[in-house]
């Protein structure tokens, strides 16, 4: 069975499981002694520890996960000079997007307010640690003692050193590029841990959920639903709208035509929930149906499923939005700023892989001074989003690539115009169907 039904089937027992405890704990018919027993061993014994250990493993790999991966895509910039001009240009259009993504994601959830008026059973005596000045937030990006700054668990810090030292490995000549080969040796070891925690990630959704609907029964639903569809039309705004007044802005051409050339990509994406495994169905659509040229595409398109994570970052800004509504925080333009910069640069280091976005949110949610346990109030539908914003991302790389070669001269809009039906070629090419 795949991994997304066991979620999904671990999300449905978790409900179903924690609904019927939350009847029979406010159940008069059910004698004191069970209901404490339920309540004590079950509940707030078995799903509270399996739930702690699940959310401790997510927050155990953001500092290995954000540093070897950034190291790894960073060290792949100075290659080549020739890489230069292209790679100023997919950097900040990269980067760009994701700012702009999370800005609407946070503008979206403070109007729509998909947490206001929930309880969830959260503990709202929670107090938020006091935001620091914003001049103090971006002086300390920049670490003074990087051993420290992973000790620490200080991610902005983190994310500066990894790029600056993948720099200068892809700078180093020879000596760098053996320290590159040992890094991506290592990112291999770590996407093994992310996968090894997201086989167990089941489990963990099932404990979670069913501690939370034992305390606040099957009505909240509703609430989660919203949030659900908060990000999910953020999602699709960002993937329609913004991609498309981009292309249209920077280069002249149809989005329309772009759009329903991702068809097969999409199908690839959703199915997978993972940039990494699209990226050769992404690549062979961008340079075969959309016409650009290898020496852009073969840059932009992996670089994109390493650090543009548009989607991730969407589902970041509305999750610290609900979680910071329904604990009853109120976050100051100082905490906004904050999370728009650590969504940006934590996309960078988010790896291609499914379910990496809520470990990064947890870096998120600490640097807005959120408790890192609200992930329990929306992980039982993050996979389903997860799918979309999949498909989101991949469209972004789609467009920056064709942004960039159109600005080049590395592309050939003849083939970007012609209408060729098959889809499935590109899927057939990669030996992906028979």
């Amino acid at each position: 069975m795949s991994l997304t039904n066991r979620i999904l089937i671990a999300m449905v027992a978790g409900i179903l499981l924690g609904s019927l405890l939350n009847f029979l704990l406010h159940s008069a018919g059910v004698p004191a002694v069970v209901r404490d027993a339920l309540d004590g061993y079950l509940v707030g014994g078995l799903f509270d520890v399996v739930g702690r250990i699940f959310v401790a493993s997510l927050k155990l790999l953001i500092v290995p996960l954000v540093l070897v991966s950034l190291i790894c895509g960073s060290s792949s910039l100075g290659d080549s000079s020739r890489m230069g001009p292209i790679a100023v240009k997919t950097l900040g259009f990269y980067l760009a997007t994701t700012a702009v993504a999370v800005s609407v994601a946070l503008l979206f959830a403070v109007f729509i307010g998909p947490g206001n008026n929930v309880a969830l059973g959260v503990d709202t005596n929670f107090q938020a640690s006091v935001a620091p000045p914003l001049v103090d937030v971006l002086v300390d990006i920049f670490p003074s003692n990087p051993v420290r700054a992973m000790a620490d668990g200080k991610m902005l810090q983190i994310i500066v050193f990894a790029l600056l030292f993948g720099y200068a490995i892809s700078r180093a000549g020879e000596p760098g590029r053996r320290i590159a080969s040992f890094f991506r040796d290592m990112e291999t070891v770590v996407m093994k841990m992310v996968e090894v925690l997201m086989e167990l990630a089941p489990y963990g959704v099932f404990a979670l959920l069913a501690k939370l609907f034992s305390t606040m029964g099957i009505g909240a639903i509703l609430d989660l639903a919203a949030y659900f569809f908060t990000v999910l039309a953020v999602l699709l705004f960002h993937a329609l709208v913004i991609y498309s007044l981009m292309l249209k802005g920077f280069s002249g051409l149809s989005p329309r035509i772009l759009l329903s050339k991702m068809r097969p990509v999409w199908v690839f994406a959703f199915s997978t929930a993972s940039s990494g495994a699209t990226l050769p169905v992404t690549l062979r659509t961008v340079e075969r149906r959309m016409g650009v040229h290898n020496s852009v595409a073969g840059f932009t398109v992996p670089l994109g499923a390493t650090i543009n994570m548009d989607g991730t970052a969407i589902m970041q800004g509305v999750a610290t939005v609900f979680i910071a509504q329904v604990y009853g925080i109120d976050l100051s333009m100082t905490a906004f700023i904050t999370v728009i910069l650590t969504a940006t640069l934590a996309s960078v280091g988010t790896a291609a892989v499914p379910g990496v976005g809520l470990i990064t949110l947890a870096l998120v949610l600490e640097q807005a001074g959120l408790p890192v346990e609200g992930i329990a109030l929306i992980i039982g539908v993050d996979r389903l989003l997860d799918m979309v914003r999949t498909a989101v991302n991949v469209t972004g790389d789609a467009t920056v690539s064709v942004i960039v070669a159109k600005s080049e001269n590395q592309f050939d809009e003849q083939v970007f115009l012609s209408s060729r039906a098959n889809h499935d070629e590109v899927l057939s090419d990669e030996g992906m169907l028979p």
